[in-house]
């Protein structure tokens, strides 16, 4: 029975080894995409405190005469005084359309997909900027896009292999073969002698180089297996839609969000929307200390005004609140925690922190780092023990090479 899994193992790791050692690799630059890009470019996240913030209303007004035609999506706010304020933009048709109530709620809803930052789609996007800028000037401090930085290109090697859908459709089914091989992997690890079983416990640091490189594939592999399987298992969420839905369905529960409340019907003596700073002022009653607020203003008189936040003592970065308020009256509609979530909810917000290791912070994220860098070894480890036994099953299978006859024994 080994022998089919080996062969298995095998075909399956020489079909898809590039890709997992690509995807892994890749995966382990993004663990601290966030920690260093805002290492780089300090300037675009942080400021020099000076006295009161400027009114958001007044920022905002600011950002569109700097940014001409542009419209404002969302503002973002951080506790940390020292932190610029990060304003989504809405360019081109989006900027100056109208939209309906349908068009709405499914803008609305779109916008509340929690659990960090949306994921691109799998082809070339324009507009969707990002304006930095200094909460006490109301200046821009950079017009940002993400399509355009060289972790976005890592990015999408990582997700879609530079291919667009069908480089998507390739890391899907390398993901999914990712899952055979290390299942496959466990049994063939599976030992039969006790002696056995502490061999592939342990690295041999000073055997040969064969002997090395063995114990790197096979014992590292067996530590290893169980969170890259969490890894690719996760991955194939994004790569699969029919396997996110198998996976809540089988988990009787549902990732969508509740319909978000509508506003009362305009008041006669004052039909004007409220501020970004009276919806601000009105979630801080709430929740006074968040990490940030998220505000998105309603784009027609039905919508209501919403603000997410991220809790200071959120379980993980995707464990996110949101409350909804009457665009007119400020009255919170409807609020909801992370907890308060259907379980498939707090399954997607889960998701992303539990595949980039951020589900617990930097010790996490260090660990996820190592596990990735494990991860695209292995393909290579593996094909390398391919060869040398190759090479061993020749070797023995060769005719010994004759000696020539001394001069006294032809004599």
């Amino acid at each position: 029975m080994k022998v089919f899994f080996r062969r298995i193992h095998l075909y399956l790791g020489l079909a898809a080894g590039l890709v997992i050692t690509i995807s892994c690799l890749t995966g382990s630059l993004l663990v601290f995409e966030k920690e260093l890009t805002e290492a780089f470019n300090h300037s675009r996240y942080y400021v020099q405190p000076a006295g009161e913030r400027m009114p958001l209303d007044q920022v905002a007004a600011l950002v569109k005469q700097q940014v001409p035609g542009a419209g404002i999506s969302r503002i973002q706010i951080y506790a940390d005084p020292s932190r610029t304020l990060q304003i989504s933009l809405e360019e081109g048709k989006k900027a100056g359309k109208k939209e309906t109530k349908g068009e709405e709620r499914a803008g609305e809803k779109k916008g509340r997909k929690e659990g960090g930052p949306k994921e691109a789609a799998p082809k070339k996007e324009k507009g969707g900027r990002t304006v930095f800028v200094n909460p006490y000037t109301g200046k821009v401090v950079e017009l940002y896009s993400y399509q355009q930085t060289f972790y976005y290109q890592i990015f999408s090697l990582h997700r879609w292999l530079l291919a667009g859908a069908t480089g998507k459709m390739i890391t899907g089914i390398s993901t999914l073969i990712f899952l055979f091989i290390l299942i496959t992997g466990i049994v063939l690890w599976w030992p039969k002698t006790r002696n056995i079983f502490r061999q592939r416990l342990k690295v041999k640091w000073d055997g040969g180089w064969k002997r090395l490189n063995h114990d790197m594939h096979i014992v590292l592999g067996f530590y290893a297996a169980i969170f890259l399987f969490v890894a690719a298992f996760t991955g194939l969420i994004w790569s699969f839609e029919w396997f996110s839905k198998g996976m809540y369905a089988a988990l009787g529960t549902s990732p969508k969000a509740t319909e978000a409340p509508v506003s009362a019907p305009a008041p006669v003596e004052n039909n004007k929307t409220i501020s970004y700073e009276v919806a601000l002022a009105q979630v801080k009653q709430q929740v006074p200390d968040a990490v940030y607020y998220s505000l998105m203003a309603p784009k027609d008189t039905a919508a209501s005004f919403m603000v997410s936040l991220l809790p200071a003592n959120a379980l993980h970065e995707g464990a996110t609140s949101s409350y909804y308020l009457d665009q007119f009256s400020g009255k919170v509609l409807w609020s909801q925690t992370f907890a308060q979530r259907n379980l498939g909810q707090q399954i997607r917000g889960t998701i992303k922190p539990l595949h980039t290791g951020a589900i617990f912070g930097t010790p996490t994220k260090i660990f996820a780092l190592i596990i990735a860098l494990l991860g695209g070894t292995f393909p290579i480890t593996g094909t390398i023990m391919w060869i040398n036994r190759t090479m061993k099953k020749k070797k023995k299978k060769s005719p010994p090479v004759p000696r020539e006859a001394s001069a006294e024994q032809l004599a």
